[in-house]
This record gives C-alpha cells, sequence and structure tokens, in this order.
C-alpha cells in the first residue's frame, strides 16, 4: 500500500465519492447559475435550472463548455465569485492572442496545494524532501502549483524556474535537491548538460521528479530515469481545470489517479457529444465540483484519452486516466506553452508581409522542442538583399514571439515555394516522437 495525503479521499468507496460528487455537483450548479449570467442562459437555453441535477447521473444534462466560450467572455465574464474574493490569476495562451484568464480564491488555492500534495506524497515525497521546480512561474500555472502544494506538505522548495541551466545544474548540487518538476523534455536537457559538464548521475541526490506539461513516451522516462538515476512521475493539469494536480501517477505507473473529489471527468464521443463507458477512447471533459471562482462546468479539453477503472495496487480508489494520445483541435504543446496554427497565421497576415502559405515545423532538439515557421512573403515584398531578409525575418520573429512568448525559428521562403492543396491545408508538421 502507498503513502497518502489525503487517505479519507484518495482512498474513499465508490459509493462514499459518488455521494460526495452528487453534493458537491448540485452546489456547484446552483451557485453557477446564480452567479455567472453566461451559464444561467446556456442552462435555460437547454431547458434546465438546478432542480434538474440531482446526482452525478444527471451532469450530461449539462451544456458543454469549450474554450470559445472562455474567450467570449474575457476576461472575467465566467467568474462565480466577486472580484474582491479573486487572490489570484492566472492564464494561458488562446488562439487569437487574448489569453484564457481563471481566478482562484484563497478556498481555491487551498485545494490546489492539496491537490499537488497528494501527487508528490504518490511520487514519495515528504517534508524532509528539497524540490527543485523549473516549471515556469507567471501567469503560467506548473511553477506556482507545484510550488505551493510542496510547501503545503513542508518541503523546502527551491524556486528556480526556468533557463540557465548550468547554474540550474549547480543548484541541484549544492542545495541537495532530492525531488525535480519540469517538463520531460527539460529533465533530458539538463541530463545531457550534466554530462557536458562531467556531472554523473552518482553526483546529485534527486531521487524523483515530476514531470508534465508536454506530451511524452514510456522510452523518454526510461531515458531520463537512466540517465538522472531517479523515478518519473506523470502528473497532468491544464489551466482552465486548475492548473496542475488534476491528476498524478502512483508508484504503480499504469495511468494517472484523477482528484475525483474536486473534478468529475467524462468521456465522450467528440463528434457526437454522447458519453462513453469508462475504458473506451474519446475527449476528455471536466467539471469542477469544489472550485469557487472559476467552476467551469464540462469542460471539453480536446485531450484523447480513456479512463480506467480497475483496482490499483497503491490502494487508492480514484478512477485513472492513461496518457492523453492526441487532441481533437489542431493545438500544439511546445515547452508546455499552447500553441494553435491560427495564433501565428494572424500574427503573420498583421504584418502586411506575407502571404496565406506557411508551415510550422516542430522537431526536438538536444531534447528540447523547437518551433520553427516557414512563410512565404507577398511578392512585392520581397527581396534579395540579406540586410532586407534579416529585418524582416526579425520583425516576423519578434511580432510571432511576443504574442506566444516562446522562441520560434523564422525561415522566409520564396513566393509560391510552399506546397498547395486542394482540400485542407498541411500547416503543422509534427516530427517529435510521443
Amino acid at each position: 500500500m502507498g503513502k497518502y495525503w489525503e487517505p479519507e479521499m484518495e482512498c474513499a468507496t465508490r459509493n462514499e465519492l459518488e455521494a460526495l460528487q452528487s453534493f458537491r455537483l448540485c452546489q456547484t450548479v446552483r451557485r453557477v447559475f446564480t452567479n455567472v449570467p453566461a451559464y444561467r442562459e446556456r442552462m435555460l437555453a437547454a431547458g434546465i435550472t438546478p432542480a434538474d441535477i440531482r446526482s452525478v447521473h444527471d451532469l450530461s444534462k449539462l451544456p458543454f463548455t469549450t474554450k470559445k466560450d472562455l474567450r467570449d467572455n474575457y476576461p472575467y465574464g465566467l467568474f462565480a465569485a466577486p472580484m474582491e474574493d479573486i487572490v489570484r490569476l492566472h492564464a494561458s495562451s488562446g488562439t487569437t492572442g487574448k489569453q484564457i484568464v481563471v481566478g482562484y480564491t484563497a478556498h481555491d488555492i487551498g485545494i490546489w496545494q492539496d491537490c499537488c500534495a497528494r501527487a508528490l506524497v504518490a511520487a514519495d515525497a515528504d517534508k524532509h524532501d528539497f524540490m527543485h521546480v523549473s516549471y515556469g512561474y507567471g501567469l503560467f500555472t506548473g511553477g506556482m502549483g507545484l510550488h505551493y502544494g510542496a510547501e503545503k506538505l513542508g518541503m523546502t522548495v527551491i524556486p528556480v524556474s526556468t533557463g540557465n541551466t548550468q547554474r540550474q545544474i549547480t543548484i541541484i548540487q549544492d542545495f541537495g535537491s532530492t525531488v525535480i518538476c519540469c517538463t520531460p523534455s527539460y529533465a533530458l536537457y539538463l541530463a545531457e548538460t550534466m554530462r557536458e559538464m562531467g556531472i554523473g548521475k552518482e553526483d546529485i541526490h534527486i531521487k524523483c521528479g515530476l514531470f508534465g506539461a508536454e506530451p511524452w513516451t514510456e522510452e523518454m522516462r526510461r531515458e531520463i530515469e537512466d540517465k538522472m538515476g531517479l523515478k518519473a512521475y506523470d502528473i497532468y493539469g491544464l489551466t482552465e481545470v486548475i492548473g496542475p494536480g488534476v491528476a498524478y501517477e502512483c508508484e504503480e505507473q499504469s495511468g494517472m489517479h484523477i482528484n475525483e473529489d474536486h473534478f468529475i471527468p467524462e468521456i465522450i464521443d467528440p463528434d457526437t457529444g454522447e458519453v462513453l463507458p469508462v475504458g473506451a477512447t474519446g475527449e476528455l471533459v471536466f467539471t469542477c465540483i469544489t472550485k469557487e471562482a472559476f467552476p467551469i462546468l464540462r469542460y471539453r479539453t480536446r485531450d484523447i484519452a480513456c479512463l480506467d477503472a480497475a483496482p490499483c495496487s497503491c490502494g487508492r480508489t480514484l478512477i485513472k486516466m492513461k496518457k492523453p494520445q492526441g487532441r481533437t483541435d489542431d493545438m500544439l504543446i511546445i515547452r508546455g506553452i499552447n500553441v494553435f496554427p491560427s495564433q501565428i497565421e494572424s500574427v503573420l497576415l498583421n504584418t502586411g508581409m506575407t502571404a496565406p502559405y506557411y508551415q510550422l515545423v516542430v522537431d526536438r532538439v538536444n531534447n528540447i522542442d523547437v518551433l520553427e515557421v516557414r512563410v512565404e512573403l507577398e511578392g512585392q515584398q520581397f527581396t534579395d538583399t540579406v540586410k532586407g531578409l534579416e529585418q524582416q525575418t526579425k520583425a516576423i520573429r519578434s511580432a510571432i514571439e511576443s504574442t506566444l512568448g516562446l522562441a520560434v525559428q523564422v525561415h522566409l521562403a520564396e513566393p509560391k515555394s510552399l506546397p498547395r492543396s486542394e482540400g485542407k491545408a498541411v500547416h503543422v508538421i509534427d516530427k517529435r516522437k510521443f
């Protein structure tokens, strides 16, 4: 049996959990109906009132929430708590340059801390450990979520954030880091840099790592574990739901336990919206049932996954989700940042320099995701001078990076040199292996 942060919830019986979910769902629906006009209008249009939602078995009566709904109500239109109660804002990128904004009350921050503490305990961390946080801080939820969860657990937190890899390795050695959290690709880059610095895995003391924010394979897990001498755990989350800590791996590592007392998962047919049985593969949907500020209902994540209700040897009864197998939309996840081709297309066309023909090439170089933007210049904009091309490249790259918050490479192509399509244009070439 494993160790637990909140055993009464992590090991609750299915009947206990379902009763709690039903109670919390009904409370949340009533509060959202009362406090969020957009949700009230959607529910009434569907012929639904809070009285129609009596248990989790009525969840499918509620309308879905999509990323478009979040954009349409930017920035605070879906908040269910007054702004004077909001103690934190986070955001993730959207498809139009406008970010998806989410809020947290002090109560919500406490929930988030506990969710991340559960994940850390499941990875065999405790108050005696030193946690090295290499996720980004700021509006990105990665760093802050695990930081506060580790503090709740009583760990010593080292908030390094991203970048300056050699300095990070020195800190890992000198400060005695025993737990690390970052993207899996950055973990491999750390391992590679360690090797270049003549530092072996026996020269550091990290026993485990929580890696997420981007897709990764079992092969990558084995490589990280071998090169860094640690046990690598997967963690899942998304800003719209709460951030990291929605689901996490235990020592069995056969899927991620979902914190079902806070987030109700569903799997639906992405085309029809029909709820599919446990074990079927489809689109993952989440409903938040304890959050005060941003209790999103039936949020379509666009992640393709399946649920696993089989008993787990760790003793947790929380249902598990398998690693997402892809997405139903065209979003890319690059170094933990959500990138939509439509974002880049909008930037390119707004520069006035490019034709509407472009390709995004994503690759993994030295274990780091890189994004190359290939774009044709408008005929009248094309120049054959080196200085002119450099200036155009710099201007386009700057415009893209200021929108994405992500470094990119830009390659300017001659007019009519990129492939055309008679059907749906292929804008993305993803060379990464997941």
